[in-house]
């Protein structure tokens, strides 16, 4: 990775990291983390998300970062995803639809050496999640994004 790779990877690390800091104040709703297995590229990834704001009623902005690891790639991958907490009565589970851009950065090694590339993408999410409890969420990406993810985590 070059030098200025590295610090681009390193400041957007530390906006990720000011994002969650800044979600610990009354107004999250919910942080969480999440782990699971992504195609084209094949990878295990983990992550961690906050809902920091709600632009409308049920309607929240949940930044998040996720990296991935396999098929001899490494992903980060920034997303400002916006998502929709569908109300329902007679039970703790709320599913949730949404949708956002993404940054993703990835390197990987060939003859040549290390490479990094950084890039645009945009993700569709379905969900379910127990506010303080267990989620499953379905992405599908678009441009530089992984095709598919399913993923498991815990809010609180």
């Amino acid at each position: 990775m070059t030098t200025n790779n590295r610090k681009v990877l390193v400041g957007l690390l530390v906006t990720v990291a000011c994002v969650f800091a800044m979600s610990g104040t009354a107004e999250a709703q919910s942080r969480g983390i999440r782990v699971g297995i992504s195609a084209n590229p094949e990878q295990v990834y983990f992550g961690a998300h906050a809902d920091v704001a709600e632009v409308v009623q049920e309607l929240w902005f949940r930044p998040n970062f996720e990296a991935g690891f396999g098929d001899g790639l490494t992903l980060i991958t920034l997303n400002g995803e916006f998502v929709y907490h569908f109300p329902l009565s007679n039970t703790e589970w709320r599913p949730y639809v949404g949708a956002g851009p993404a940054a993703v950065i990835g390197t990987f090694s060939n003859s040549s050496g290390r490479h990094s590339h950084f890039g645009p993408g945009f993700n569709f999410l379905f969900g379910i999640e127990k506010p303080k409890g267990l989620l499953a969420e379905i992405k599908v990406g678009a441009i530089d994004s992984a095709d598919f993810k399913f993923g498991i985590g815990w809010t609180w």
